[in-house]
């Protein structure tokens, strides 16, 4: 059980400073957006059976099995609370790259984080909103926060909804542009979010020990279970062993910069939430990177067993 003082960790945001990650929020989805373009869409279309289940297994199996965790784990309410937001969140870009390393199906990863972007729009608020309310704990802490369903829902579609529509507008219409602000906009919205955790940890290290004792083997968990359901999904329907990588790696890497960013903006910077987070955007890169570099060696293998 995490220490309730976790909660402590993250200084108070005013008015200013919630308009500032608010932007950032912005920044993160029109970098994501930058990286999309119609044809992604158009793949789903002519094989939709293997994207469409990707996105069914992180758009609702997903954040139903993570608040099972949460039912059954039974961490404390604002621990729940990050995980269920991070559950809820889309697939991060990361997977992408992490994919082409572990010589899976990029372009199918790449489609799926497109579409699971824009579900997100409407399906991530709506995800935290149904699950969180599920959960006694964290419903309560939903009131205690003062998150009224309505002008939540409505603020975080306007905020993930518009970036991402100019976004796709500009790749679309300026694609040259787009590919020179692509990188800067998603490096610039990730480092202000490392500096903010970074300043607040500094100022708050004695709780360094309660993010590694208590938070990060949730993490660890929660993160393995994600992998998992991406992994069975995947088998569900007999993908091949490239599609399969695609989807395991897609399901396991949440985009937890936006759900870090919904954490510091939206539910009052609530400590063990937003390490959850924080938490998810390491290990994440660590579990992936060693799938990635498994999945290699196992190639590897293979084709010295075929060459013998």
């Amino acid at each position: 059980m995490a220490d309730a003082s976790i909660d402590a960790v993250l200084i108070q945001i005013d008015s200013t400073g919630q308009a500032i990650l608010g932007l950032v929020l912005a920044l993160i989805m029109f970098g994501v957006a930058l990286d999309l373009r119609l044809s992604d869409f158009v793949a789903v279309l002519r094989k939709p059976l293997a994207p469409l289940t990707g996105l069914v297994a992180q758009t609702l199996l997903l954040p139903a099995l993570t608040w099972a965790m949460t039912m059954v784990i039974q961490p404390q309410p604002s621990v729940a609370l990050g995980m269920i937001i991070v559950g809820a969140c889309p697939g991060g870009n990361l997977s992408n790259l992490i994919t082409h390393m572990g010589r899976g199906n990029t372009a199918l990863s790449v489609c799926m984080t497109g579409l699971s972007s824009v579900v997100a729009i409407v399906a991530t608020p709506l995800n935290i909103l149904l699950w969180a309310s599920l959960n006694p704990a964290t419903a309560a802490l939903l009131r205690q926060v003062d998150i009224e369903a309505g002008p939540f829902l409505a603020q975080t579609v306007l905020i993930l909804g518009l970036p991402m529509a100019l976004g796709m507008a500009l790749a679309h219409w300026a694609p040259r542009l787009a590919a020179r602000l692509r990188r800067p906009f998603q490096i610039m919205s990730f480092l202000f979010l490392i500096l903010f955790i970074l300043a607040t940890t500094i100022s708050n290290g004695h709780h360094l020990l309660t993010f590694l004792s208590d938070i990060m083997p949730l993490v660890i968990l929660h993160n393995a279970a994600a992998l998992a359901l991406g992994w069975l999904a995947a088998k569900a329907i007999h993908m091949n062993r490239l599609d399969t990588r695609a989807v395991t790696i897609e399901i396991g890497m949440q985009n937890s910069g936006l759900g870090l960013a919904l954490i510091l903006n939206q539910f009052d910077a609530l400590g063990g939430a937003a390490l959850i987070a924080a938490g998810w955007g390491i290990w994440h890169i660590v579990s992936g990177w060693t799938l990635a570099t498994l999945w290699k060696r196992s190639d590897a293998r293979r084709r010295q067993e075929q060459a013998a």
